[in-house]
């Protein structure tokens, strides 16, 4: 990380007794700024700070060193609402005829709710309680929202009418008797099964409708007077092989002219989720040369997505205090062993915001955020090959099964990891007793995040 801070005690055991540095003297390190403490756009979140995630993570880290108050070294994530503008600055460069329709289950945080509320966004809800938490911010419309889910409970349907969420998807015809009995004046969107083995959570294995069956579900939603106003498709989710959706837009255009063919008129194409943030400008190519190839005239057509990941992944941050440590006594642990020599016990695991590497194929990578009273480790410091492991006392709770850490590591440090704002908040429990890691709220460089925000608050939707 850049510019180091040193702080005096060498101790981790005295790591409180040196009183943290004020904002006022962070807001003399360049780039970062002094957070406002008391600034709160929307007065039921958290305040909104300023400056980089680090001076954050060092912040709290600071604080729970001063504080000895029950769970002051409790782990904490930081959010990076600037990053998420970021995300939606580069979707709109690189399919501006594509509009997002958030998925919330990925992250359904209030501030990136609101920010791409602000931006204009739509969003994928799957449930009930996903609608309402959307609504209940005020100034969305319902047709913002998209139903996304193809096997629904009749009493979801039913609600989803009276909050006046008319768009929602099927793939089977049980699904159609519902819909007619509980919400008929539904638009309707087939989602078809599309090819999704190059992705990291496969979901074609639940959902999607083969084409063959496409014909005969048209014609019942027909019979039964629904409107099926479009396709959707899913390649899966945390796709790595962009070009899996040149396969899926192709297929839509079948489902398309079958909707013609069975007197459906088609307004509607969703492209569904799966962007990964490493290969997103290659998947885009893919999507729009496919678009174009496919559907060449659009005129009466609109295109939508559901990327999640691809909004949040980076913008969040987890610090985490290393609260036990399990090596042989008395023994310095080999460097060169293949086998982990260390055992490292931090205070968030897989029955938390790790919950992502048993539910979403993630691998954790730990660095070290401070270490013996500092944030500087020297770059020839001798590592160990470590493993790292949750709170809880089941065993299944491991972090990362081996990694590479210094030597020096002990009791009250701090170990930091990347990467952690998808399907991580959201599928957290309080297994053990254990708490839910807290998030603190930051803007980093510009003021615009802050400035849309602002004009949301007051009624605006700004559309970037």
């Amino acid at each position: 990380m850049s510019q180091v801070h040193v702080l005096p005690p060498t101790n981790p055991s005295h790591f409180a007794q040196s009183p943290p540095p004020s904002p006022l003297q962070f807001a003399q390190r360049p780039p970062w700024s002094a957070p406002d403490e008391h600034e709160s756009l929307f007065p039921a979140l958290p305040p909104l700070l300023h400056g980089h995630p680090d001076l954050h993570l060092r912040n709290g880290i600071l604080n729970a060193a001063a504080s000895d108050a029950e769970g002051a070294e409790s782990a904490f994530f930081v959010a990076d609402l600037t990053q998420v503008y970021r995300q939606h600055l580069r979707w709109r460069a690189c399919l501006p005829q594509i509009q997002p329709f958030y998925a919330v289950k990925c992250n359904p945080d209030p501030y990136v709710l609101r920010l791409l509320a602000a931006l204009g966004a739509g969003f994928d809800c799957a449930s009930n309680g996903e609608i309402s938490q959307v609504l209940d911010i005020g100034g969305i419309h319902p047709s913002r929202i998209i139903f996304a889910n193809p096997c629904k409970a009749v009493s979801f349907v039913r609600n989803a009418a009276k909050m006046g969420v008319d768009m929602m998807t099927f793939d089977n015809a049980d699904e159609l008797y519902k819909i007619a009995r509980a919400h008929p004046r539904a638009q309707l969107v087939v989602r078809i099964l599309t090819d999704d083995s190059k992705s990291l959570c496969q979901l074609g294995i639940k959902f999607g409708a083969p084409l063959a069956t496409v014909p005969g579900l048209l014609a019942k939603a027909k019979e039964l007077g629904l409107a099926v106003v479009g396709v959707s498709f899913h390649v899966g989710s945390g796709c790595y092989d962009p070009s899996v959706y040149t396969d899926a837009v192709m297929r839509a255009r079948t489902a398309f002219d079958m909707g013609a063919d069975a007197g459906h008129r088609f307004t509607l194409l969703d492209v569904g989720g799966g962007f990964e943030d490493a290969v997103f400008e290659q998947a885009a190519s893919f999507l729009s040369d496919a678009i174009d190839t496919y559907f060449p005239d659009r005129s009466g057509i609109k295109i939508i997505a559901e990327p999640g990941r691809f909004y949040v992944s980076k913008a969040f941050s987890l610090a985490t205090n290393i609260i036990a440590r399990r090596a042989p006594l008395g023994e310095t642990p080999a460097a060169s062993s293949e086998e982990p020599s260390v055992m490292y016990y931090i205070n968030d695991g897989v029955y938390g915001a790790f919950n992502c590497i048993l539910f979403d194929h993630q691998t954790a990578h730990p660095h070290v955020l401070s270490m013996g009273g500092s944030f500087h480790v020297p770059a020839d410091e001798p590592l160990h090959t470590s493993s790292v492991w949750g709170p809880t006392c089941d065993s299944i709770d491991c972090v990362c099964p081996t990694t590479q850490l210094p030597r020096a590591l002990r009791v009250g440090d701090w170990l930091g990891f990347d990467n952690m704002g998808a399907y991580t908040i959201c599928a957290a429990s309080q297994f053990n007793g254990f708490q839910l890691s807290k998030v603190v709220y930051t803007t980093s460089g510009s003021s615009e995040v802050r400035s849309v925000l602002a004009k949301f608050a007051a009624g605006d939707v700004v559309d970037v």
